[in-house]
């Protein structure tokens, strides 16, 4: 497994320069509200996969008043020592570098490292629309399988197409027949898709409840997938969509499919989204990025960087002592807080501590 020794990042967020280096299992990032440790998480989420964990607006990742951004890694791992870079300018492609040569994409480095990221903004994605849910599902079965991350766009062009043909055939006159040739073909994607989504969360399911347990959650938190479609063959699914045709042309796009599938989180029998606390949201979120950081590592055999910000704060020191053991067992996890004693074992030796004032960087190693 590739661990990250070293980040330096370059007018990113508040930071004109910074350089910190990384425990081997535990970083410990503490300081004030507002004193920049989030962004050091950003930059490290940004260079494992290249985009932002908190904005999908890329003028904001980068220091006010400069044009580019840029992050850097020094790796260890069994095939040698490595560098990692990744600058872009808003608007523009990623520019990556693997040791020192051009890469076209951040995907095909193989000593790129994998990232779990809990941010409490990501709520949302308990609390929130149902596509953020897909997405996260696609996200992860990507992540997962990275040779069956085609399915997904495939689908989605697949799906554009259709739609720009009922526009055509509700606008233009073009027979309603030529539907058909691409009902089939939606249909033997989703069907792929569906199996994929369903794949993932079965194997994330168990660990998910196992860790939620663990972490003060009884009463069986379910992960659940639900499908629109019960189709069992393309044809099948091509025969749900001509049933559903005259609305999709009274509506001028495609209202049946996996892209209005629901990934559900329930407890107890009632959907965490609607009646769960906002404790209770965020140790299911917790719980399930954990689940899915634990699988990555069974599917991969590479355990994700896991970057956790603030999640102490509401959590009681027992379920603290068990989250600390969990995330430590294996691979590198980077943890921030506003309370360094909210974290068990920050004292201890190999533990990093990293102490951030007003973007201004302190660090020491436990020995």
């Amino acid at each position: 497994m590739d661990l990250i020794r070293r980040l330096r990042v370059r007018d990113v967020r508040c930071y004109e320069s910074a350089e910190i280096t990384l425990g081997e299992r535990l970083t410990v990032i503490h300081g004030a509200n507002g004193a920049g440790k989030t962004n050091l998480l950003e930059a490290l989420y940004f260079g494992c996969t290249g985009r932002s964990c908190r904005t999908s607006n890329d003028r904001e990742f980068v220091r006010f008043d400069q044009s580019a951004a840029r992050v850097e890694f020094d790796l260890d791992g069994e095939t040698g020592a490595h560098k990692l870079a990744v600058g872009f300018e808003p608007g523009q492609p990623r520019h990556v570098t693997a040791d020192g040569g051009p890469v076209e994409r951040l995907i095909d480095v193989p000593f790129r490292p994998l990232a779990c990221v809990f941010l409490p903004d990501r709520l949302e994605l308990i609390k929130g629309a149902p596509s953020l849910r897909r997405d996260h599902l696609d996200q992860l079965v990507a992540g997962l399988w990275p040779a069956r991350a085609a399915v997904r766009r495939d689908y989605g062009q697949a799906l554009a197409q259709r739609n720009a043909l009922l526009s055509r055939v509700r606008g233009q006159g073009v027979d309603a027949s030529e539907l058909d040739v691409w009902d089939l073909e939606l249909g033997r994607l989703a069907l792929a898709l569906r199996a994929e989504r369903a794949r993932a969360v079965e194997l994330v399911g168990p660990p998910t409840q196992e860790i939620a347990d663990e972490l003060g959650l009884p009463g069986g938190l379910e992960l659940r997938y639900r499908p629109r479609s019960k189709a069992d063959s393309a044809e099948a699914f091509a025969a749900e969509l001509l049933e559903r045709r005259s609305s999709d042309l009274d509506r001028g796009f495609t209202g049946h499919g996996p892209h209005r599938d629901e990934l559900l989180l329930s407890r107890e029998g009632r959907e965490l989204r609607v009646y769960g606390s906002q404790g209770e949201q965020r140790v299911a979120l917790l719980s399930l990025l954990l689940a899915e950081r634990e699988v990555l590592a069974d599917e991969r055999g590479q355990t994700p960087l896991l970057l956790l910000d603030d999640v102490m704060s509401e959590l009681d020191a027992e379920r603290r002592e068990r989250l600390v053991a969990r995330i430590t067992a294996a691979g590198q996890s980077v943890v921030t807080t506003t309370e360094l004693e909210h974290v068990p074992t920050a004292d201890e030796a190999g533990v990093v501590r990293v102490e951030v004032s007003g973007g201004v960087i302190h660090q020491e190693v436990n020995v």
